[in-house]
């Protein structure tokens, strides 16, 4: 008995016998979707429609975005089961990224739905699909219905509060959570969950009523201000939570309160080194820089921060206030030029590489970056004296050699682009770029002959008619 059996009877269109083979198959291997696929296929051909229904959708539980499971399942409940038919159209449009024809579809399959179970679900697909469109309000009124209903549950609770988030009703989500443990809904995700809603909205002590986390209970001290209290959870759970970033955080903060900046920033450079808070990390560090009157410091913070937070704008002014702090800080101006040709400005960037190089002549990068610019302007001339500084530090660097040829060419110095040209064959392997730049010399020393030769029969005759008078 084999996959193989099956497939050559399927062939010789004897369909029945591959039927059973195919269900022999399964019956050893019950998640082979092939399998699945073949005995659905057959299924329909030998008119039986519940076993194809049947073998479509184990196949979707084992691979939930088999488009043809989808297809064939519409194609078996449209004139049998309305509900079921929508219900596979609206998923297939979900698996094809067409969330408002599915939203159609499942608005339909609402109308035909039996069954309290078929409802409830039906509504939370709903919901979701009104989240994706950013129609929260229209989100908000389904998860609600399901809660009015038997089918409420944990998982409908904790969506319902997160729209509320979406929409900044912080307060509607507390109750909605509220009303979920009231309920008897006493998950520990529920419990957290409403637990940093409590903290997020200066209720501290209800935060620590409900919570079992000791890191969340020291940040609802800290923020209620009871320095004291919170170094005493500090100390006392040091040893268990030293290896997790949000103790650290939570000790630059108790620090941060003291105003004992120098502290502050070591438990923040200890963040740092767990790579996974870049975000917070630049942010207390702007902090404590503002506290310590740093505001050079502070600016270039807010500027990382608000890079990370995706808000270039924003970025952009707080490194320009950095600048009227200090202009002449290398890094910075790097980081500021990397940002404007990030968001398009090439001229002011070109300004701050060529600043850059100013402050260091063998900044490799700088050089670089302000080659690629008065290329891109067409000031040529520049772009061959910046090169030349690139060349003087790597003489073997074939990119630069190459584009010191091409400067040459496009300023009409063949010798001189003929120069590099050959230096980069001298220090290239024999390959298809080695045969084009070749294939350029010949082209170029062709040119070079052909240009001299006018000069040498203007030459020529001049000689000619010298000669003749010289002969009267």
């Amino acid at each position: 008995m084999s996959i193989l059996t099956a497939q050559q009877l399927e062939e010789n269109e004897e369909y029945e016998k591959a039927y059973e083979e195919y269900k022999t198959v399964l019956s050893q291997k019950p998640e082979n979707t092939e399998v699945l696929e073949r005995l659905g296929h057959l299924s329909i051909i030998l008119k039986k429609e519940n076993e194809a229904i049947e073998y479509y959708t184990k196949l979707l539980e084992l691979n939930p975005t088999n488009e043809l499971a989808f297809e064939q399942l519409m194609d078996l409940y449209v004139n049998t089961d309305k509900y079921k038919y929508y219900v596979s159209r609206g998923n297939w449009h979900i698996l094809k990224q067409e969330y408002s024809h599915a939203l159609n579809d499942f608005k339909k399959a609402l109308n035909k739905a039996q069954t309290p179970e078929e409802n409830s679900a039906t509504r939370f697909i709903l919901a979701t699909l009104y989240e994706k469109n950013g129609k929260y309000n229209n989100a908000i009124d389904e998860y609600l219905r399901i809660l009015d209903t038997k089918a409420a549950n944990e998982t409908v609770f904790l969506k319902l509060a997160n729209v509320y988030l979406q929409e900044g009703a912080v307060t509607s989500a507390i109750e909605t959570l509220e009303r979920a443990i009231e309920d008897g809904f006493e998950s520990k995700e529920i419990k957290e969950t409403l637990a940093k809603l409590y903290l997020s909205n200066n209720q501290q002590e209800k935060s620590r009523q409900v919570t079992e986390n000791e890191l969340l209970k020291i940040k609802s001290y800290l923020d209620e201000g009871d320095d004291e209290q919170a170094w005493a959870l500090l100390e006392q759970i040091k040893g268990d939570y030293k290896k997790d970033p949000q103790y650290h955080i939570l000790t630059a903060q108790y620090y941060y309160n003291k105003e004992d900046w120098d502290k502050s920033l070591e438990c923040v450079e200890e963040v740092a080194k767990f790579g996974k808070n870049p975000a917070v990390v630049c942010q207390m560090k702007a902090m404590i820089y503002e506290g310590k009157n740093m505001d050079f410091e502070a600016h270039r913070m807010w500027a990382k921060y608000n890079i990370i937070r995706g808000n270039k704008d924003v970025a952009l002014n707080e490194y320009y206030l950095a600048l009227k702090e200090k202009d002449n800080d290398a890094e910075m101006l790097r980081e500021l030029a990397e940002l404007l040709d990030d968001m398009g400005d090439k001229v002011q960037a070109g300004e701050f590489w060529e600043a850059i190089v100013k402050l260091d002549a063998g900044d490799k990068k700088a050089l670089e970056r302000l080659a690629e610019f008065k290329e891109s302007i067409g000031a040529y001339r520049e772009q061959v004296d910046i090169l030349m500084q690139l060349y003087e530090l790597n003489k073997k660097n074939r990119s630069v050699i190459r584009k010191l040829a091409e400067g040459f060419e496009k300023l009409r110095d063949r010798e001189k682009a003929l120069e590099y040209y050959k230096k980069f064959l001298e220090n290239s392997l024999m390959d298809n770029e080695y045969e084009k730049i070749k294939q350029k010399v010949k082209s170029l020393e062709g040119a070079s002959s052909k240009a001299s030769a006018p000069e040498e029969e203007d030459e020529g005759l001049i000689g000619k008619i010298i000669k003749l008078f010289a002969k009267k």
